[in-house]
């Protein structure tokens, strides 16, 4: 092993072991609209004021101005932030406001905090009046315990929110009632962005089996891909959710062979997908990495944003990502000037195939406590029905007008690709957002390979694979479904790290089943008969 990368190995190899004798105890439980411009304004009385000009003018006013307008009620949110926190009563959000004609308050929480931040709110009853849910069994637990809004009976009075495809509805449904408005998602976002140009100078192919992963991995990892003459490469970069839901690494790798998305269905009898041969045979793939050095030894406790940074600085090469290409490439660029991130179909012996998505990620949910009158509730509706309007859209999508982008006739150019994802991405990511695909937008000037990764994205909803069981009701999944769960992903790891053997792997799978899984498994069954009739 070359010094560059046994120093950054050792120091973190306190850490993993502490995991791995953690895992030890886990035994016992648990997103330019059409032929107009878009200009924003602020009314003063009858004088209207240019809210955005030419860089170097005056900025708005302060949003404690703001608080003093009279009938423009208060949202508050509470959301997630991988990136950096939009700076507080910047042009964007002022933009949103004005339009609306609300008071926005806005909670970034980090990413890597926000599960359990939400988990106190939740427990607290101190929930804000608009709060970003991910469908998992825990929220599900707790949307039928009563604590948010059905919003389903009310969408038809709204109409924008009822004009979008009621599969991305019908994908966070819980009991048949809808809880909350989706932040919208291709249904099959998952792509292969690799570094094309450590792929040539390696002549390297992209990956299709099992084994090709292998040796693509390895090859980036030990071949030095970047020239520099030290082993600072990785092929492959995982972080600690590396086997969590449809947009795990895991999950991609598996369907791609051909397998299930989380759950396989065989003339009405359910499977998980770890219990099947190709889950086992690239959890083999996991392991065989780990063993020789081709994966970081800190998986298992390492957080997203972090990975990400060595993807930013050029020290990883091939990634499944739900995003675009062009993010990594704007990111790496100014480290490696010289660096070509590519992007293609996610594909495997059969050819093109990935786990379908929900449609969203994550939704905003209406609490109850906070919010306890309908009419409130539906002034809450109206401004989220607000923000698919095509101003509001172009705004997600393209920010302000000079600030963000230009106006060329045809098309808009965007001014900076950096202030773009750091001014304007954090609202597009986590507000209702339908899509750079939307005919009321009118298009931006983007490079070949936004464009790309966005043609894949579309293409790829005719090559996807659902999760037969995803809207089916469980009680044990909705009451056990989390504690399963985490059952499993810590076998997985201790298997991969070689803490446990093949027969280890298989008692784990024993312990699952009795402490919940075959009663989940007859569940989805009998939810899957009552479906099909």
């Amino acid at each position: 092993m070359r010094a560059g990368k046994r120093t950054g190995r050792l120091e973190r190899q306190r850490d993993v072991n502490r995991y791995a004798r953690m895992q030890q105890n886990t035994d016992q439980g648990i997103r330019l609209h059409g032929a107009k411009r878009v200009s924003f304004f602020i009314a003063a009385g009858t004088t209207i004021l240019a809210l955005f000009t030419a860089a170097g003018c005056a900025a708005p006013q302060s949003k404690q101005n703001h608080g003093a307008v009279q009938g423009r009620p208060v949202i508050s949110l509470v959301v997630n932030q991988v990136g950096e926190t939009p700076a507080k009563d910047n042009l964007l959000e002022q933009a949103m406001e004005e339009y609306t004609h609300t008071e926005l308050q806005i909670q970034w929480v980090p990413f890597s905090a926000y599960d359990e931040k939400l988990k106190v709110m939740i427990a607290s009853g101190e929930l804000p009046k608009l709060v970003k849910l991910i469908y998992t069994s825990t929220i599900i637990s707790t949307l039928k315990s009563g604590q948010f809004w059905d919003i389903g009976p009310y969408l038809k009075d709204y109409k924008n929110l009822s004009a979008v495809d009621t599969r991305y509805y019908d994908n966070i449904r819980v009991g048949g009632k809808l809880y909350g408005v989706p932040l919208y998602r291709d249904l099959g976002r998952a792509s292969i962005h690799y570094r094309k140009d450590w792929f040539d100078r390696l002549g390297l192919q992209l990956p299709v089996t099992i084994e090709d992963w292998y040796t693509v991995i390895k090859a980036l990892t030990k071949d030095d891909p970047d020239g520099n003459g030290k082993d600072d490469t990785y092929g492959l970069i995982l972080e600690k959710r590396y086997n969590q839901g449809v947009s795990s690494t895991l999950t991609r790798i598996v369907v791609s062979q051909g397998g299930p998305n989380t759950w396989q269905v065989t003339d009405g009898t359910f499977t998980p997908d770890f219990m099947t041969e190709l889950f086992f045979e690239a959890l083999q793939l996991f392991r065989r990495l780990y063993e020789e050095g081709l994966l970081n030894r800190d998986f298992a406790i390492a957080d997203v944003t972090e990975t990400w940074k060595q993807y930013e600085q050029g020290r990883a090469g091939i990634t499944i990502s739900g995003g675009n290409g062009q993010s990594w490439q704007n990111k790496l660029e100014p480290i490696v000037p010289d660096a070509v991130i590519d992007v293609a179909p996610l594909a495997g012996p059969g050819g093109i195939r990935l786990p379908g998505e929900p449609g969203n990620a994550g939704f905003l949910a209406i609490p109850k406590d906070t919010v306890q009158t309908e009419a409130e509730m539906r002034s809450i509706l109206a401004f989220l029905d607000k923000l698919l309007e095509p101003e509001m859209q172009n705004l997600l999508s393209k920010g302000i007008e000079q600030r963000h982008w230009i106006d060329r006739g045809e098309y808009v150019e965007i001014v900076s690709r950096e202030l773009d994802s750091r001014e304007v991405k954090p609202y597009r990511d986590t507000l209702p957002f339908l899509g750079e695909t939307n005919p009321a937008l009118k298009q931006a000037l983007q490079p070949e390979l936004f464009r790309k990764n966005q043609l894949i994205g579309k293409q790829n909803e005719r090559y996807i694979v659902p999760n037969p069981a995803h809207t089916l009701e469980s009680e044990t999944y909705a009451e056990r479904g989390k504690e399963l769960e985490q059952l499993i992903t810590d076998a997985e790891t201790k298997f991969i790290m070689g803490k446990i053997d093949e027969l280890g792997w298989k008692a784990e799978i024993e312990k699952w089943r009795k402490a919940g899984g075959d009663a989940m498994i007859r569940e989805y069954e009998e939810a899957y008969r009552k479906k099909m009739k």
